[in-house]
C-alpha cells in the first residue's frame, strides 16, 4: 500500500492472537502501537483537529494548545504538521522524556506547568488550567479539551470496524484502558451497537477516581483521572459493564512479563489492561473472542517500567504478578519469573 500523507497510516493496524488455555479464550491484541506516532491516539487527535478545521474554529496557520502525557501530544504534533498548523503542548513531569522528545523532534512547543508536585502524582488540573489560559491569549489559538470533545470519542469509529472485520464479526468482550474516555466510550459504543451482548470492561489505575474516589497518587501515564480533577464529559458511564482498578505493580510487572515471554514491548496502561483481562478470563467473567488495545508501545518507557532500578526504588516489583500470568497463560513456573531472569538494564 502506498499513500500520500502521513494520516492516511493512521488505523488498520493488525492484530495479534494470544491462546488462555483451557478457556475457550483467545485475546485478540490489536496493535495501535503501530499508528505512526506509536499509539492509538494518533486516531482521535486527527479527528478532533479535522473537526475543528470543519467548524471553521482551526484556520491556515492557526494554533492548537492541548493539555497531553505525550501521546495525544504527538498525535496532534503530527496533525499539526499536515494541516500547517502550530502546536503548544502543555506537560508535566509525569510525562514521560521520550513522548517529549518525540513532540519537539516534531515541531511541538513545550510548556511545564510550574509547581511542588511529587514524581508520582499527576498535575492534570494545572496543565488543563494553563492550556486554556494560554489559548485565551494567542489570536487563533484553540484549546482541543481531549476530556470534553465529543471528536475525542469520534476518532474511534475505525477502530471498531476493523476490529470486528478482524474478529471475524465476533466480539465477546473488550477489556480497555479509560483516561479522558474518548476511546472507552467510542470503541464501547460500536461495540455495543454491533452486539449488545459485548462485555465492556474498563480498566483505570489504583488511585483514580473514574470510579469514584478517594483517591491517590499513581505512576501509570496517560490513563486514569487523579484525585481533584473532574472526570470528562465525553465518557459515557452507559457503554460500560465493568469498571477495575488495576495496581502499578501489576500494570508494569504484566508489561515486562510480555516483552520477556512473548517479545511484545507494551506501555503501563497497557499492561494494566492485559492484566485484568486475563484475571477476568481466570475468574470466568468473560471468554471467547476477549479484544484489548495495544494502546501504545513499551519503547517509550525503557527508563522506567523497564528498568529494574527505576522499578526497585518506586518499590513496585512483585514476583507474584508473574507467577499469576504463568498460571493463566498456562505457561512453566521455571524461568520465566522475574528472579531467575537477566536483569533489565538501561544505560
Amino acid at each position: 500500500m502506498i499513500v500520500d500523507k502521513v494520516s492516511e497510516l493512521i488505523g488498520n493496524t493488525p492484530m495479534l492472537r494470544v491462546p488462555v488455555p483451557h478457556r475457550e479464550t483467545q485475546l485478540l491484541l490489536k496493535m495501535e502501537k503501530m499508528n505512526p506516532g506509536g499509539s492509538t491516539k494518533d486516531r482521535m487527535a486527527h479527528s478532533m483537529v479535522l473537526a475543528a478545521i470543519k467548524a471553521g474554529r482551526l484556520e491556515p496557520g492557526g494554533v492548537i494548545v492541548e493539555s497531553s502525557s505525550g501521546n495525544t501530544g504527538i498525535g496532534l504534533a503530527i496533525a499539526a504538521v499536515e494541516f500547517g498548523l502550530r502546536f503548544i503542548a502543555v506537560v508535566d513531569h509525569h510525562a514521560a522524556p521520550d513522548k517529549i522528545a518525540v513532540m519537539r523532534a516534531l515541531g511541538a512547543e513545550i510548556r511545564y506547568v510550574e509547581g511542588d508536585y511529587r514524581e508520582d502524582e499527576v498535575a492534570v488540573v494545572e496543565r488543563q488550567r494553563l492550556a486554556a489560559q494560554i489559548a485565551g491569549e494567542i489570536p487563533g489559538a484553540i484549546f482541543m479539551n481531549q476530556s470534553d470533545n465529543t471528536a475525542n470519542a469520534g476518532g474511534y469509529s475505525a477502530f471498531v470496524r476493523e476490529a470486528i472485520e478482524q474478529g471475524e464479526g465476533r466480539i465477546d468482550a473488550y477489556v480497555g484502558c479509560v483516561g479522558t474516555g474518548g476511546s472507552m466510550t467510542g470503541i464501547g459504543r460500536g461495540l455495543k451497537a454491533h452486539n449488545a451482548e459485548t462485555v465492556i470492561a474498563a480498566v483505570e489505575p489504583d488511585g483514580s477516581i473514574v470510579f469514584g474516589g478517594p483517591g491517590h497518587a499513581y505512576y501509570q501515564s496517560g490513563t486514569g483521572t487523579p484525585q481533584g480533577d473532574t472526570v470528562g464529559l465525553v465518557l459515557d458511564y452507559g457503554c460500560i459493564d465493568l469498571g477495575l482498578r488495576v495496581t502499578d505493580s501489576q500494570a508494569f510487572e504484566t508489561a515486562r512479563y510480555f516483552a520477556r515471554c512473548h517479545g511484545l514491548l507494551v506501555g503501563g496502561s497497557t499492561g494494566g489492561t492485559l492484566y485484568k483481562a486475563l484475571e477476568l478470563v481466570a475468574e470466568r467473567r468473560i471468554g471467547g473472542n476477549v479484544l484489548v488495545s495495544v494502546a501504545d508501545g513499551g519503547e517509550k518507557y525503557l527508563q522506567t517500567i523497564f528498568n529494574d532500578a527505576w522499578m526497585e526504588a518506586k518499590g513496585l516489583r512483585d514476583p507474584g504478578v508473574w507467577e499469576r500470568l504463568d498460571e493463566w497463560l498456562g505457561r512453566p513456573a521455571a524461568g520465566t519469573t522475574p528472579a531467575e531472569l537477566p536483569r533489565l538494564a538501561v544505560a
